[in-house]
């Protein structure tokens, strides 16, 4: 799965890496978490641009927003047949900017788990294979929110954790970007886990456990 993870590269290099026509006033963030509003990347009106979504997506027939449904992921395996991200799927795919991700691994004979860091060896950002819904209320409220596609863990994760969040390399995103692409079976074989060379991964302190901490320390290597 994941559940957390930071973006702190400059909102410039961010849009030009990205190729964005616009861009996002970003604060630095160490420690992001489910139910924060974050950013995606998004074709609107044949245009790449950056939108604000909730973490946690909320299924557009859903009554309430607190609803069973709402999740911070989706598998890759299901999601092109799940209810809740059907539609999102075949129609509102997007990218998710990261700079690295945490996962907890359980150590043996503990109850505590023990936060990594992942990022990719080139330390750029890298984007994550996301969808996202638009939910409006009987009140007229509208939110948009998103999930975050993960997949089974490659080599580097396997020691870590099982699952991973699904990273596009640059070649893919156009094709996972374009609305008119309604092909599932091509979709899906986008879906698929990054290499572990291309990666890295270190211990990080038990401070990232609490969403209130937001700092470089949240990174920092702990051996």
């Amino acid at each position: 799965m994941c559940g957390r993870f930071a973006l702190y590269t400059d909102p410039i290099a961010l849009a030009k890496k990205f190729q964005t026509e616009n861009l996002l006033d970003l604060q630095p963030s160490y420690n992001v978490a489910p139910s924060q509003t974050i950013p995606i990347i998004r074709i609107e009106q044949g245009h790449r641009l950056f939108a604000m979504a909730r973490w946690g997506l909320i299924p557009s027939w859903a009554k309430e927003i607190n609803t069973g449904y709402s999740t911070i992921n989706a598998r890759a395996e299901t999601v092109a047949e799940k209810p809740a991200f059907q539609s999102a799927f075949q129609n509102r795919r997007c990218l998710i900017p990261v700079d690295g991700f945490f996962e907890w691994q359980e150590i043996s004979n503990s109850k505590i788990k023990q936060p990594w860091y992942i990022s990719l060896i080139s330390q750029k950002p890298m984007a994550l294979a996301g969808l996202w819904e638009h939910w409006q209320g009987s009140d007229g409220s509208e939110i948009e929110s998103c999930t975050i596609i993960v997949t089974a863990g490659n080599e580097l994760m396997q020691p870590i954790h099982n699952r991973m969040p699904v990273i596009l390399s640059p070649e893919k995103w156009g094709t996972w970007l374009d609305a008119a692409n309604t092909n599932k079976q091509g979709l899906q074989t986008l879906l698929t886990q990054y290499p572990a060379d291309e990666m890295t991964a270190w211990l990080v302190s038990t401070v990232v456990n609490s969403p209130r901490n937001n700092s470089e320390e949240c990174i920092s290597n702990s051996n």
